[in-house]
């Protein structure tokens, strides 16, 4: 329940504000033991060298004889903050409890000196090294110690200006990360409210492209071309289903008609035959169109129902032109080769050979009929991406004013009235290339004929953007 109400902008802003809260604390934990060590290792070199200093007085005297367990030196010129020097001879039996209890530093620290020649030590203010030499076959330790006032008062001012630090480093990041999600998920918050407001009523509407965001621009597009889909699909839809009212309307008003006027009145035998063969004829045309509206239907957008192969666009070529001139021997078509590639694997492309020799005949026996059977001129050729099938005829041509409508099934220009059809042969060829990832492009000129060019993605490059989804 709790995960529901916080929303993205909201998580964005607590993760911002963790990641800085963790950097900031990094950063400060670094500085300030980073300085405490410098401190703590500049000061014993400096006692270090007051340490060596000593050795070196004592051993210059003439004369070094101390009694054992006897402190020569108490307390010294200072030349340290609070600095007490101290040199005294090593008891015999290494006992170091008398002078520990004296000048209040742990045995363990002397026994240290003694073992490692050098040790040092401190509490919780002082700060002591000890040093062990000889004079005269004798054993003796110099001890050096200062109270550290740097640690004492300055790490003490440094740890107060590091939590001030961390405490308004915290409350501008709190803001710096308001202010930043705030920022990101604006465009998606506008873009959101602009999709809200996109339905069935107003699918004109488009997104705006968001300056200097290249990633919000590409969501954007995708989704305006989604629009555009949804947007041509409701268009044809309500086209398809007035142009289907309309031509399936058609015959069955015939067939009615007929069969009405035939049982008005009592007819002979020849009469009925021919209002018989009139109502078979028209049966004969609702069937084709039912059929050609299932065919269209079924090559819609979904090619997952459709079987994928490697297919060469020449051989299919070769395979269409000679049905098309098996069907109709006056079929006249020019094959165009010179744009062939060297690499015949460029004429690959991955489709259903079926759907595409149904698509390609359609297109170019549209060629052949509205040109009244003249030369139809189909072109073949490829780049390194894209397979190319261009067919171009003379015929009459496609009134400009309507070449929007030529993808709506059953529809059939102004000046096709002379020529048999159903007006589904493009938008099937159409569907079909989509199907196939391609494209389909019709330019037509009236009385001048109609250049159609069909775009395929070859094999290849299909794998490769595959690859690269994945």
């Amino acid at each position: 329940m709790f995960n529901r109400v916080i929303t993205n902008q909201t998580k964005t802003m607590v993760l911002l504000m963790l990641v800085f809260t963790a950097i900031i604390l990094l950063f400060s934990g670094l500085v300030y033991f980073s300085i405490v060590n410098f401190s703590h290792q500049r000061f014993y070199e400096l006692l270090k060298i007051r340490t060596a200093t000593i050795v070196q007085i004592e051993k210059s005297k003439d004369h070094l004889d101390l009694p054992e367990n006897y402190v020569l030196n108490s307390l010294n010129d200072e030349e340290l903050p609070m600095e007490k020097d101290y040199v005294f001879a090593v008891p015999t039996d290494s006992n170091f409890k008398k002078i520990s209890q004296e000048i209040h530093i742990p045995s363990y620290f002397f026994k240290n000196i003694i073992k490692e020649g050098e040790s040092n030590y401190n509490d919780e203010e002082f700060y002591y090294i000890g040093q062990s030499f000889k004079y005269d076959d004798k054993d003796y330790i110099a001890i050096a110690s200062a109270k550290n006032h740097y640690v004492v008062y300055y790490l003490g001012f440094l740890k107060r200006t590091l939590l001030t630090c961390i405490v308004l480093s915290l409350f501008f990041s709190m803001i710096f990360s308001f202010y930043l999600s705030k920022t990101l998920f604006r465009p998606i918050l506008k873009i959101t409210g602009k999709v809200k407001e996109i339905s069935s009523e107003n699918l004109h509407l488009r997104l705006e492209s968001q300056p200097d965001n290249k990633e919000l621009n590409e969501l954007v597009d995708t989704f305006n071309d989604m629009l555009n889909r949804i947007e041509t699909s409701f268009e044809t839809q309500n086209h398809l289903i007035g142009n289907v009212s309309h031509e399936l309307r058609t015959p069955l008003t015939s067939i009615m008609g007929e069969a009405d006027v035939a049982l008005s009145i009592s007819r002979t035998a020849d009469e009925y035959k021919e209002t018989l063969g009139i109502i078979l004829d028209e049966a004969e045309k609702l069937d084709k169109k039912i059929k050609a509206l299932l065919m269209i239907a079924q090559t819609g957008f979904d090619g997952k129902i459709q079987k994928m192969d490697k297919v060469r666009i020449d051989q299919l070529l070769w395979d269409v032109i000679e049905t098309l001139r098996r069907i109709d021997s006056r079929n006249n078509i020019y094959l165009d080769i010179s744009m062939l590639p060297d690499n015949p694997k460029k004429l690959k492309v991955q489709g259903n050979e079926q759907l595409l020799h149904l698509a390609v005949a359609n297109i170019i026996s549209n060629g052949c009929k509205y040109s009244n059977f003249q030369q139809v001129k189909v072109s073949l050729g490829a780049t390194n991406s894209d397979v190319y099938i261009i067919v171009k005829d003379n015929g009459i041509g496609i009134p400009e004013v309507e070449m929007n409508k030529i993808y709506d099934p059953f529809f059939r220009a102004s000046n096709t009235n002379n020529y048999e059809g159903y007006g589904i042969g493009l938008p099937l060829a159409r569907n079909i290339v989509r199907m196939h990832h391609g494209e389909l492009i019709v330019s037509s000129h009236e009385n001048q004929g109609t250049t159609v060019q069909m775009k395929f993605p070859n094999f290849y490059s299909m794998q490769k953007g595959e690859e690269i989804n994945k």
